[in-house]
């Protein structure tokens, strides 16, 4: 049935992802001679060339600092500024537009949430919860807050399949726990949490959620209002923009409530030696000069996102998952780490006798371009006994070939190194 779907995908000559590829020049590119087959997507992703001529047009000619002049320049690059927060917003069905925030990345952003919230609402005593396969951006950022404040950090397991034990995580919430942090898809299991049922248990006992969408913005539709998630955060990079750029959503009453992360130009409503007042999000949270040679890249890669039939992009991601998932099993020695029905095409995966390392570097060789080592996630990978793994992460532009090359260069790699 498999090979039956895979012929009826190749008998289109201009498929939609084929038409997504061919705007992604640098996928039209040989390493060490062979044809790219870019699996490091979960790491950062190719640019597409509307977000590539917008950054080029930003750079050599749209060159003004935003908000605060008055000349031609400066207008121009607010305006898209601006709008790139109009279509976040949008994208994300945000309440309003000032709930849009815009940083550096995941890594700020949850760095931002976690000062501001801790600073509000976490005292000495409480806790913040967050799960047992976290990126480390979203458990550093939660053990300084707790030092700080003399709190202290709780962890909801997973399971032997890298699922959340959602059945221990009635007696977590006790009333302590003040805040919830966690991945809306892990990085290195490639799970589909249930941060939903999650969110709805933990606002039965008052409890603020953040919700890193680093993983989960690239392959869910996200619609904050329907997650009902306090703060939702992720990066440009992983989503077609520029390097650099990144998206802290929050509600906007908790907003107005947390106090600024950073101090300067842009975040404040007047200042003098006794006393200094703050402008109203989003500004609030966007002290300095921002990226706005970047910034706006963000509207360009949501216009290219949603220009895809989103059941296309689902069809083509099952018929990876389902391909790469049984050919695995093919391979002596292979072991998959996270197993569940509810997962994106990223795969992290061990083989018995080679190091993770050896796999990836060779078949780089061959033209593929894999992660591996820890993927600033090393307590998951104590979980699993693992010092390290190899992740291949599909994008939308990877298609069943891309899949079908990973696998005979992988098949053959274990060969050479067994």
């Amino acid at each position: 049935m498999l090979n039956l779907r895979l012929k009826q995908v190749r008998m289109k000559k201009y498929d939609t992802i084929t038409l997504v590829r061919e705007q992604f020049p640098a996928l039209n590119q040989q390493v060490n001679g062979k044809p790219l087959v870019y699996l490091d997507n979960a790491a950062t992703s190719q640019k597409p060339n509307n977000v590539i001529k917008l950054s080029n047009e930003l750079t050599a000619f749209t060159n003004g600092n935003i908000h605060r002049a008055v000349h031609e320049l400066s207008a121009r690059t607010t305006v898209l500024y601006e709008g790139a927060r109009d279509k976040v917003a949008e994208f994300i069905n945000a309440r309003r537009r000032e709930e849009v925030i815009f940083t550096s990345g995941t890594t700020a952003s949850l760095n931002l949430v976690a000062f501001s919230l801790s600073q509000k609402f976490l005292t000495k005593g409480g806790s913040v919860l967050v799960s047992g396969a976290e990126h480390h951006s979203n458990i550093v950022p939660w053990q300084m807050a707790c030092e700080r404040n003399g709190s202290k950090l709780k962890v909801l397991p997973v399971d032997d399949n890298g699922m959340w034990q959602m059945d221990k995580l009635e007696a977590l919430l006790d009333e302590g726990v003040k805040i919830i942090s966690v991945a809306h898809i892990s990085n290195v299991l490639g799970i589909i949490n249930p941060v939903k049922e999650l969110i709805a248990a933990a606002h039965k006992r008052g409890i603020i959620v953040v919700v890193d969408g680093a993983q989960g913005i690239v392959h869910s539709n996200v619609d904050v209002q329907d997650l009902d998630c306090d703060f939702y955060v992720f990066s440009g990079h992983k989503m077609y923009a520029s390097t650099g750029t990144g998206v802290l959503y929050g509600k906007y009453s908790l907003l107005e409530e947390i106090p600024p992360w950073m101090g300067g130009g842009d975040m404040v409503d007047s200042v003098s030696f006794e006393k200094t007042t703050y402008a109203a999000p989003p500004l609030k949270f966007e002290a300095g000069t921002p990226n706005f040679g970047g910034i706006p890249t963000l509207g360009a890669a949501v216009d290219f996102i949603r220009g895809i039939d989103p059941n296309v992009l689902l069809e083509n991601e099952n018929q990876i998952v389902e391909f790469i998932e049984n050919e695995f099993k093919t391979i002596p020695g292979l072991k998959l780490y996270g197993n569940s029905a509810h997962r994106i095409p990223l795969f992290s995966f061990n083989v018995e006798g080679i190091h993770p390392t050896d796999i990836a570097m060779l078949m780089d060789k061959m033209g593929v371009a894999l992660r591996s080592g820890q993927m600033c996630s090393e307590p998951v990978m104590n979980r699993f006994n693992a010092t390290a793994m190899v992740r291949a992460s599909f994008a939308a532009y990877n298609n069943i070939e891309d899949a079908e090359v990973f696998v005979k260069s992988l098949k053959r790699a274990v060969t050479m190194l067994a």
